[in-house]
């Protein structure tokens, strides 16, 4: 490689180490307010004045917040390796 590819390359990894990063901080984000979210409902479950219907569409709120939660873990849990192994890059997402 030239010193011109190897400046490149290495302009192409910090910025793509930057996007990661802030990808990093913005899911730990969503991932808090989401979890706050799964609290509230927690708490209107907790209700003893509600009906079968709306316990019935709390349970569902709450499976959906959950399987939310897990694929954004999930996607924390592989931005973090790739930015702790060395290897950034653009992750795009159709």
């Amino acid at each position: 490689m030239t010193m011109r590819q190897n400046q490149a390359e290495t302009r192409r990894q910090n910025v793509a180490k930057r996007s990661m990063t802030k990808e990093v901080k913005q899911l730990t984000g969503l991932i808090a307010t989401l979890r706050e979210s799964l609290d509230g409902i927690r708490k209107q479950r907790a209700n003893a004045k509600l009906s079968g219907a709306e316990m019935g569409a709390l349970d569902e709120r709450r499976n959906n917040l959950l399987l939310t939660i897990a694929a954004l873990d999930d996607r924390l849990s592989a931005v973090q390796g790739l930015i702790d192994l060395g290897r950034p890059h653009i992750i795009r997402v159709h």
